[in-house]
This record gives structure tokens, sequence and C-alpha cells, in this order.
């Protein structure tokens, strides 16, 4: 099963046994996830080396990225939910058919950000509260921000692999952009051989680089007729009407996780008034959190297939159980991190740094995070379950309470107004997560994503 997961599976997810199906989509998406989160883990790493404002130039960036994702992901959402709705109804083409235009949004949307991350980088590190000597590295945010069309691209493409039942492909995209990143990161910090020394900004240049090559490679994997999924040439066309219903739901997506992204950039707002060693710090316990935590969002994807899959082929009491099971493991695993978290924290961050102030704020947002990760395991697959559905609007309206009516006005006055510091702020996240986990299951018990239509 593991070679099978591995290598691409031609099964069909909407029958046979669901434990099976949950592994065979899980253990791809879960390692298409780490790679993911591997491109801030190898930035931060080679980053490091040059000081606590190289750090918190590349933490001020990833939070600015956060709106970007945000817009990414929530036409992912959309993306895989058509894709997979098509696909549990037998119907390919009409699966290429919303592929070919979620890729056509996606360029829309990336152009649009990318000339306004190239000439407003500076201002918007300015914003966030930047120092002068973080300014300094705006070119590192020019160079991610106007880079974002490999972003959408990478996210998109990998989304209808998903939606498809091709995890597979999805994860080895990543790969290859990872190593290729792996490879250039210190070569061209450090103007190692023939590289120019470009600082961190290098490092900006080899993510690129990198996702930029694994979009050729998706490209090629969608035409060349191998897989689950086939775009051919005469599908490569604007179809407005399946692309208005496509954004329809992409809005209420998109708005969901920038209500959620948004939320972390105005923490990490909170956070920059304690200082740079602050920001850096979180930066830090931020990367190690994302690089365990994705996996989970592995298993929520999982669930997202298998939902949008079965409802297509009218078997929505399989796509219930296919949630429930696949939040028990999701809650096995982030048990496991938890313990790690709230146990040994201090020799994950001094892989990174020996700043004794970056190592202690690290630690403690470590720590407090972990405190509701089992919890909010539920939450994660609960989410993912109604976007899989279609259904994007009754998580935004949950994201809005959880993360701005809780967590971002209880960070600022714990941390800020009841001077706990930067802890104080920490506190507000693991409380905003078990809310949103409570929401999400009385409203997925109720039902009514199932007879969602798109």
């Amino acid at each position: 099963m593991l070679k099978e997961a591995l290598f691409g599976s031609h099964r069909d997810y909407t029958e046979g046994n669901l434990n099976s199906a949950i592994v065979l989509l899980s253990i791809p998406m879960i390692l298409e996830m780490m790679m993911e989160s591997l491109f801030g883990i190898v930035d931060v790493f080679f980053v490091s080396r040059l000081g606590a404002n190289a750090v918190a130039t590349v933490g001020y960036t990833e939070s600015l990225l956060t709106l970007i994702f945000g817009v990414a992901i929530g036409l992912s959402m959309a993306t895989t939910a058509f894709v997979a709705r098509r696909i549990g109804e037998k119907d390919p083409e009409g699966a290429s058919d919303a592929a070919v235009q979620a890729i056509a949004l996606g360029v829309i949307f990336s152009i649009v950000v990318g000339i306004i991350g190239i000439l407003s980088a500076r201002t918007m590190l300015g914003w966030m509260g930047a120092a002068p000597d973080v300014l300094a590295n705006s070119r590192y945010t020019q160079t991610m921000l106007g880079g974002s069309l490999v972003i959408f691209m990478l996210f998109l493409i990998n989304a209808i692999f998903r939606g498809a039942g091709d995890a597979s492909l999805a994860m080895r995209t990543l790969w290859l952009a990872n190593a290729i990143n792996i490879v250039l990161d210190p070569c061209l910090i450090n103007g190692w051989g023939p590289f120019p020394h470009l600082g961190v900004q290098g490092a900006a240049v080899a993510t690129t680089t990198g996702r930029g090559i694994g979009v050729l490679f998706q490209l090629w994997q969608l035409g060349n007729g191998k897989n689950r999924i086939v775009v051919r040439a005469s599908q490569v066309r604007f179809h407005v009407g399946l692309m208005m219903r496509m954004l329809r739901v992409s809005a209420t997506g998109i708005i969901q996780f920038l209500v959620a992204t948004a939320s972390w950039l105005g923490l990490m707002r909170i956070v920059s008034t304690f200082g740079s060693a602050a920001v850096a710090g979180y930066t830090i316990a931020i990367r190690l959190i994302i690089f365990t935590i994705l996996p989970s969002w592995g298993f929520s994807n999982a669930a997202a297939t298998l939902v949008g899959q079965n409802l297509g082929a009218n078997k929505p009491g399989r796509a219930e159980s296919a949630v429930y099971r696949t939040a028990w493991f999701n809650m096995l695993y982030l048990g496991l991190i938890s313990i790690a978290f709230l146990f040994f924290p201090a020799p994950l961050v001094r892989f990174f740094t020996t700043d004794a102030r970056v190592t202690e704020v690290a630690v403690d947002c470590l720590s407090i995070f972990a405190v509701g990760y089992m919890i909010y395991a539920w939450g994660m697959v609960l989410v993912q379950a109604f976007n899989g559905a279609g259904d994007t609007m009754t998580p935004t309206l949950m994201n809005l309470v959880a993360f701005w009516a809780i967590q971002l006005p209880l960070s600022y006055v714990l941390g800020v107004r009841l001077s706990y510091g930067v802890r104080g702020a920490f506190w507000a996240v693991p409380i905003a997560d078990l809310s949103l986990t409570a929401m999400a299951l009385y409203m997925f018990r109720r039902g009514a994503w199932k007879k969602q239509r798109i």
C-alpha cells in the first residue's frame, strides 16, 4: 500500500475499503504538505546565519505571503471541490474543463499581486513595523511577492491533482521543487562558485526558481495523457460560465483563508511591538509549527477529496464516515507532536539559533500552541470537509468568529493591555482554535453540507 501511495494509485475512492482510501490519499498529501513547509524551513536555516534582522525579514515577508497563500488556497479549495465532484460523477471531461478555468483564474490573480508586490514591497514592510535594518533587505520581499505566479500555479495544479485522486503527482512536484531550492539556497546566499553573492535575496531567488521548475513539471503531467486528469490543447480556452461558477465558490473560500491568514498578519504586528528578537523567535517557532502541522493539512485534504468524490457519486454516508475516521487519525498524529513541543521544545529551536532571547520566545510559542493541538486536529479536518463539499461559506463565518472576534482582540488584551508580553499574545491562539473546532463540529453534525450543489 505504501508503494501504491507513493507511485500513484488508480483505485476508485468511491468504492472499497475506506481506511485504505484514507491511507492512499493521506500519505502523499502529508508528504506534499511537508515539502511545502520545507521551503520556509530551508530558507530560515540558511538565512539565520546572517543574523536576527535577516530572519526577521523572512518572517515579515512570510506574513505578507500568507495573504497570497490565502487567495491561492481559496482558489484551490474550489478547484479541488469541482474536480473531485466531476470525478465522482464519472465526468473526466468536466474535470479537465474545471482545471483549465482554475489555472486561468490563477494567472489573472497572480499578475495583479505580482505587480503590487514588486512596486510596494518596502512600503508594506514599513506598515508591518519593520526596523530600518530589515527594510534594507526589501529585495527579498520584492522577489518573493513578484514571483507569485509560481506560487499560484503550484497550489492550483496540485489542487487539481488532489481532486482527481492523483495525490502522488502533487507530492513529486514538491520533491522536485524543494531539491532545487536546497541546492540553490546556500549557493545564491553565499555566492559559492559561479553563483552571485545575493545575501538574503538569494534565498528568494532559489525558492522562486525551485517552484518555477516544479510548475513546469506539473504542466507536463497535465498534458502527457498518463494520469487521471488530462488537459488537451482543444480545452485550453475561456469558459466564462464555468469560470464564474468557480469564482463564486472561490470567493468565499478566498475570504475564508484571508480572514485566517490576515489574523496571523495581525498577530505578527502585535508580536513586533516586543522587538526584533521576539519577531525572530516567533518566526522560527512558526516554521517548526508549519512543518509539523502541514501533515495534518494532508489528512484534511484527503478528507476533502473523499467528500467531494463521494458526494459526486451520491454517497453522503460514506463521505461523512471518511471525515470522522480521518479526524481520529489526525488527532493521534497531533497528539504525538504536542508531546514533542511540550516536553522537548528547546533542542528543536537551538537547531536554528543560539540567541538566548530568540530561543526563549520560540520555546514559549511552541509550548503554548501545542496545548490545543489534539482538539484542533478535529477542527482542521471538519473545515476541509465543508470545503470539499463546496460549502466555503460556513468555514468563512467560523473563521471570522474564531480569528477576528476571539484571537486578535484577546492577543492584544493579554499581550499589551494586561502586560503579559509575548506569552500573553500567544495564549490567544489555542483558545481561538478550540472555539473553531466546537463550531465546526456543531455545523458538521447538522448535515447541510451533504446537500451542497456545485
